[in-house]
């Protein structure tokens, strides 16, 4: 029988060393521009590298959920329709909720891996996965 020192030392040895992450994670806010019956998110590929997802994830994830049609050209979106910041952030909001953040931890540090047919989120922070759905 192991004492508890012994079993914490174990895990504290298989738990991956950048856990601590002291900077809090901020989406940043959406910057619209509209053109007729267009809107336009200026800033749609910043807003993918800081959730450290890909432009084309979160495009598919936008127009499905907006039911729309839409675009990238040179880091911005181009969404056919008129939608007002508050509906696009609120989309984006979440998307990081179910796609990005760690079901266990609430960290951000995830990635995306497949396994069959399913796909998952894998925490590099605490090491949890969690099956979501595809797009």
């Amino acid at each position: 029988m192991r004492s508890y020192e012994e079993l914490l030392k174990r895990a504290l040895t298989q738990l991956p060393e950048n856990i601590v992450k002291k900077d809090r994670f901020e989406i940043p806010k959406v910057i619209l521009q509209k053109e007729g019956s267009r809107t336009i998110i200026k800033n749609f590929s910043t807003i993918a590298k800081s959730i450290n997802r890909s432009e084309d994830h979160l495009f598919k994830y936008l127009v499905k959920s907006l039911g729309t049609a839409g675009i990238i050209e040179s880091g911005r979106l181009t969404l056919q329709g008129k939608f007002n910041e508050d509906t696009i952030q609120k989309e984006i909001d979440d998307y990081v909720k179910n796609y990005v953040l760690c079901k266990e931890c609430n960290a951000p540090d995830t990635t995306f891996s497949k396994e069959g047919r399913i796909l998952f989120v894998k925490c590099m922070a605490c090491g949890a996965k969690h099956p979501v759905r595809g797009l």
